[in-house]
């Protein structure tokens, strides 16, 4: 028996246990990937100052994921076709899924890194970047996004290990690009007059060295899946699936960041600490959404590989389990950063004016976070079944139109920060209650039953 043939998990072991095993891997990968900008942030904002830690973080981190959110929507429909195809045995698919599913990374990629540079300063402009920080931002943006390629290859490669079962590889590569990332963020922004400009290379070097590193043991799987960049090509059939899969899911992260950049626009103007704490309250904030968007993932590929399999009660039993780990697990880090918010903001910036705005931010979204787990962990249940256009729907809707209505009213009325971030719970509530309505009437799931193993 192959090692592609062995007995998997994913379909055959106990649920809570391989969802636990499976999202444990993918939590501290996406912790480490966190770790990139966070590194970024602390060190600039302590070496440099408050103006450049707005530069690297709050709008910056926003326009940014307005392309790499796109693309990682994108790569996420490669991740079920593959998935859906392993869970089936059929890894003849899977290798030319596994194919194809690279040579979108890279021209992916490529097109990240002429878009980004072109518009870079056109997009600060339109979300009212403040006069001393757009410059410093500009400069850490376009650097950024000249390793565009390394980013979409790693994310790609990281997907299409986890539709496989293996989410402990894409793990041990960020680890060790993270200490990469540490060790040179310290070195080119703390020891040298690069300013923000350093911590964007620094960035751009471990992303590098992931990517390679997930093209090599791409090229170590087993014979039947094994990856040959040599031999590589595209399955048009595999193509359109996974466009048809991801394409929602993708516009769907582009909508979402553009309703996150008029936020923003809100944000900038209450002015420069207003935006640094904006900033920081996004590194803490970040842990929450790593966390929950880790079990959404765990989700797609637990989903994925029972659906392809024909398990579709296991698939059921599965979505009750994740969501009851998804609640306590928002519960207690909610509780957690409520208790040391100040201690946790502490950490970007030493400003007394901008730590009293990050607590006051903390202090009101932080309960709401919980109003949000239904959209992440029912989004990755779907997209497991392969549905991701009324999902994409639901969310434009009840998060980016209502947002975008909500922050042209009310600011305008009472201009405070409540008024801007009550957008938050309000579009999450709505959403939440509409995607669980068509996950359990929308005839997702085939009606006939079959065993739970």
């Amino acid at each position: 028996m192959s090692k592609a043939e062995r007995v998997n998990g994913i379909t055959e072991g106990k649920i809570s246990k391989q969802l636990l095993l499976f999202f444990f891997p993918i939590l501290f990968g996406t912790f480490f990937q966190q770790l990139y900008n966070t590194v970024d942030a602390i060190v600039v904002g302590q070496f440099l100052g408050s103006a450049a830690l707005a530069a690297v973080g709050g709008g910056t981190g926003t326009a940014i994921n307005l392309l790499i959110g796109f693309f990682t929507g994108l790569s996420s429909g490669a991740t079920v076709v593959i998935s859906q195809y392993y869970g089936a045995k059929d890894y003849k698919d899977t290798k030319k899924a596994i194919e194809t599913s690279i040579v979108i990374a890279l021209a992916g990629g490529i097109a990240i890194l002429i878009i980004g540079i072109l518009f870079t300063r056109p997009i600060l402009l339109l979300i009212g970047t403040p006069d001393d920080v757009i410059d410093p931002a500009e400069r850490y943006m376009r650097i950024f996004f000249l390793g565009s390629v390394f980013n979409t290859v790693y994310n790609m490669g990281a997907g299409i290990f986890r539709a496989l079962g293996d989410s402990r590889k894409p793990l041990y590569f960020l680890i060790v690009s993270c200490v990469i990332n540490i060790i040179l963020d310290v070195l080119f922004v703390g020891f040298t007059d690069m300013g923000v400009a350093g911590a964007a290379i620094a960035t751009i070097v471990s992303q590098a060295a992931s990517a390679v590193l997930v093209l090599i043991y791409l090229g170590k799987l087993d014979d039947g899946i094994r990856l040959s960049l040599r031999n590589i090509s595209v399955d048009r059939n595999i193509l359109k699936n996974t466009l048809r899969i991801g394409l929602p899911t993708g516009i769907q992260s582009i909508l979402y960041t553009i309703s996150n950049l008029i936020i923003q626009a809100n944000v900038n103007s209450f002015g420069t600490a207003t935006a640094a704490a904006w900033a920081a309250y996004g590194k803490i904030d970040s842990v929450f959404w790593m966390s929950i968007n880790a079990f959404g993932i765990a989700a797609t590929t637990f989903v994925g590989q029972n659906y392809g399999a024909k398990l579709f009660d296991r698939v059921r039993k599965g979505v009750r389990i994740s969501m009851l780990i998804g609640f306590i697990m928002t519960v207690i880090i909610s509780v957690l950063f409520l208790a040391l918010g100040d201690m946790s903001l502490r950490l970007f910036t030493s400003d007394l004016d901008v730590l009293a705005i990050g607590v006051e931010i903390l202090l009101l979204l932080a309960p709401t976070w919980i109003t949000y787990v239904p959209i992440e962990i029912m989004s990755g249940v779907l997209r497991g079944c392969g549905k991701t256009l009324i999902p994409t729907v639901i969310t434009v809707i009840g998060i980016c139109v209502l947002r975008a209505l909500w922050l042209q009213v009310f600011p305008r009325i009472w201009h405070t920060l409540t008024s801007v971030f009550l957008c938050y719970p309000i579009s999450w509530i709505i959403t939440s209650a509409a995607i669980l309505i068509y996950y359990f009437y929308g005839n997702v799931l085939p009606r006939k039953k079959k065993g739970i193993k």
